[in-house]
């Protein structure tokens, strides 16, 4: 089969690797029809992670199932799906209270598992024509046949629920005001989740313009950080107090406010002075144990410098972690399918499989309106 391969940084290739087959008895193939770029895929295309060379990319994924293992109990040849990022075995400590992104069993050793992502198990990405499915009964989640509202239910697979998840982590509820910090793909998603949560005010905060156009879009209030402090303009407009809760969607590789180098812990800084006292933090934002390309030593080993007496000064809270999409998918698709959320507005490029390289380095220069990607293995749909 054709799949997106990781060389060296800034580079992959499309080419033949081996076709994914029936491993165990609840697995299942999925010919995949849609696969989206993530903006955390970029930190492995730029050499940011020990991604090995070789491997296989892509951890947003919808298909048809075209094979079903012997002991699968829920699922059947043609059926429409879209899997989680995280793989998940559905009968662990942690996936029985609903954490199924610190899955104990798919990833011995290490909590959690992913497909195409390193350090995250050994499960190939589906940016390809094809995809394994392990625990397929718990990972599958069923779409409505046909094509109808594709671009919105591939993004079930990672950001519409990572999005969401931030705001859960900060518990935003109505009428409260909401900051967050990035309005990439994730943040655009927090953003539009703090809307449909009934946030009275939400601030996004970037500097790239298309981002901030698209955040007002929907709703949101723009604040570009290169124009001055982002806290200081969010507290003139709350008041001089800050707002209720805040969204870290940025992570790492975040950019200091004059946009010249990275310092890795000025967008969780900065939330600490824009949130008010007793407010909370949700930060589904990726930070690591380990980043080479770190700007300093400390970083290099996920050692930042946090205004932590500031937060506790404050009374603050933080909640933080990669998402748990099965806590949330469900009812995400079915807000798509009533025509609640239509979370595809985020969606800037539709790609046959075969532009995936070219979409990449559009994508992680952020040129050409490249915000996000679906790729779609086979053929491509309407642009």
């Amino acid at each position: 089969m054709k799949a997106v391969v990781y060389e060296e940084p800034f580079s992959v290739v499309v080419k033949d690797v081996e076709d994914p087959s029936i491993q165990h008895p609840n697995d299942v193939l999925v010919r995949v029809t849609s696969t989206a770029i993530c903006g955390s895929d970029l930190h492995m295309y730029e050499g940011r992670t020990a991604a090995p060379s070789g491997i296989v990319f892509g951890h947003e994924n919808l298909g048809i199932i075209e094979e079903v293992g012997s002991g699968v109990t829920s699922l059947s040849e043609g059926d429409r799906v879209v899997m989680p990022f995280n793989v998940a075995c559905g009968f662990c400590k942690n996936c029985l209270i609903g954490k199924t992104g610190f899955c104990l069993t798919v990833n011995p050793g290490f909590a959690g598992g992913a497909y195409g992502y390193v350090a995250m198990g050994p499960f190939i990405g589906g940016q390809a024509e094809r995809l394994r499915v392990p625990y397929a009964d718990f990972n599958c989640l069923k779409l409505p046949p046909g094509e109808q509202f594709e671009s919105d239910f591939v993004l079930l697979a990672d950001i519409f629920p990572t999005g969401y998840h931030g705001c859960e982590l900060a518990q935003v509820s109505p009428g409260e005001s909401v900051a967050v910090y990035g309005a990439g793909p994730v943040g655009l998603m927090a953003a539009y989740s703090a809307l449909l949560r009934g946030a009275s005010k939400v601030f996004s905060v970037d500097r790239v313009p298309e981002r901030l156009a698209k955040a007002e879009e929907i709703g949101a209030i723009p604040i570009d950080f290169t124009k001055g402090d982002p806290a200081a303009q969010i507290k003139e407009q709350t008041g001089g107090e800050g707002t209720d809760k805040g969204v870290d969607a940025v992570g790492y590789q975040a950019q200091a406010h004059d946009a010249s180098h990275e310092e890795p812990a000025v967008v969780l800084n900065s939330l600490v002075e824009t949130v008010r006292p007793t407010g909370m933090l949700g930060v589904p934002g990726l930070y690591v144990p380990s980043d080479p390309g770190g700007p300093d030593e400390h970083a290099k080993h996920g050692q930042l410098l946090v205004s932590i007496g500031r937060m506790f000064e404050k009374g603050q809270q933080m909640g933080t972690g990669q998402c748990n999409v099965k806590r949330y998918n469900r009812q995400l698709r079915d807000l798509i399918i009533a025509e609640r959320a239509k979370p595809s507005f985020v969606v800037s490029h539709e790609l046959p499989l075969d532009q995936a390289p070219q979409a990449y380095e559009k994508f992680d220069k952020r040129i050409e309106g490249y915000t996000k990607v679906v790729l779609h293995p086979g053929h491509a749909l309407a642009a």
